[in-house]
């Protein structure tokens, strides 16, 4: 039996639902909604489990599920070595959002990357210690940083509220997760236009030892994707 791993609520686990359902599959929680119960239809040998969409990742990863529903975002900044553990099969369409760095609007002469860098360089020249920047994503935004050879800074882990960071002295500016920026721009943040991190989408993500023996085959076939996704 493969295991079909789910965001557990809210839109992205609706949306997985109607994603599949259009392919002939039908998944539905059972139970209350305070059990991680659920079901699927329409196909043999699968199995739903209903978990975050954090944890989604490692459980791929680690082979205890075959199948996973999560964002692009999560699978890059939790796994490491993500193209050894697992392989992308599609995107979705849906669950877009776009890792950005922010900095405060107020920094008028901040309008690039290159801004940025300089006054990175600037900052630890007059305080004596790197600009923080508030973020979750430390896997991703160290290694968009390096491509880009910006070295004068530090990572501030935050795992929730990141836009107040600068309005609470805790940090210089962020890197965050956005849908449409209104957050950024309601706490007096700005995107920089050259710095999107990366775009994300709810994505169909299998375990690669799944990919590489045949096991998901049947299902690839089922839902209509390319056999060589598979």
């Amino acid at each position: 039996m493969l295991k079909l791993g789910l965001p557990s609520k809210g839109r992205l686990m609706e949306q997985s639902f109607d994603w599949f359902a259009g392919r002939g599959i039908r998944l539905a929680r059972t139970g209350s909604d305070r059990e991680y119960a659920a079901r699927a239809e329409g196909i043999e040998g699968l199995s739903l489990v209903l978990l975050s969409a954090g944890e989604i990742p490692r459980e791929l990863a680690a082979g205890r599920i075959q199948l996973g529903v999560t964002g692009s975002d999560l699978i890059r900044e939790k796994l490491a070595g993500w193209r050894s553990d697992v392989v992308e099969l599609a995107p979705m369409g849906f669950g877009h959002a776009d890792l950005v760095l922010g900095v405060p609007a107020c920094w008028r002469d901040c309008e690039t990357l290159d801004d940025f860098a300089s006054i990175a360089r600037d900052f630890r020249a007059a305080h004596g210690f790197r600009l923080r920047i508030a973020t979750k994503y430390h896997r991703l935004v160290r290694a968009f940083l390096s491509d880009h050879e910006i070295a004068d800074y530090q990572l501030v882990d935050s795992q929730g509220a990141t836009e107040g960071t600068v309005a609470n002295l805790t940090a210089e500016a962020i890197a965050d997760i956005t849908s449409t920026g209104e957050t950024l721009r309601a706490n007096h943040l700005k995107i920089l236009p050259d710095a999107l991190i990366h775009a994300s989408q709810a994505t169909l993500v299998a375990n690669r030892r799944s990919v590489e023996t045949g096991a998901i085959a049947p299902i690839v076939a089922h839902l209509g994707l390319p056999p060589h996704a598979a």
